[in-house]
């Protein structure tokens, strides 16, 4: 339990900063959808251009995994039909349900616990991939 206590810690340090910064919000994800408001766009494009900046420091020092292994970026195929197809059923989901996959747990923990169905009904979804990836088209 020990070695996993400062992944905890930063999974509650976050959840913190999203619901502080109201991206668990909703209203903030509908006003979002509905393009009314900058707030989650603005939210989104920094944690991409954070993102993008640290992989770029990581891939130019060479920094290890927590395993100890070194930080390597895998290449990524040339199918741009199923990202458009995989972020479409994402994006429906987050609009249907007003949350994506972290923000769920996040959401159950600041009481909202009807999100436990939204947590169960992705897990069955996730578990039906399982069994179907074999014969869907990669």
């Amino acid at each position: 339990m020990g070695k996993y206590l400062k992944f905890f810690l930063v999974g509650i340090f976050f959840g913190i900063v999203l619901v502080k910064s109201e991206a668990v919000s909703w209203y903030r994800i509908y006003e979002m959808f509905k393009f009314q408001s900058f707030h989650m766009y603005g939210i989104i494009g920094t944690a991409v251009v954070t993102g993008v900046i640290l992989v770029f420091i990581s891939k130019g020092n060479q920094l290890k995994t927590t395993e100890g292994t070194y930080l390597r970026v895998p290449k990524k195929d040339k199918g741009f039909k199923r990202y458009i197809l995989g972020g479409s059923i994402f994006g429906l989901g987050w609009a249907l349900c007003g949350a994506c996959p972290g923000p769920m747990y996040i959401l159950v923990g600041t009481g909202v616990f009807s999100m436990l169905i939204v947590i169960v009904a992705a897990l069955i979804g996730t578990y039906t991939y399982g069994l179907l990836k074999d014969k869907l088209p990669h």
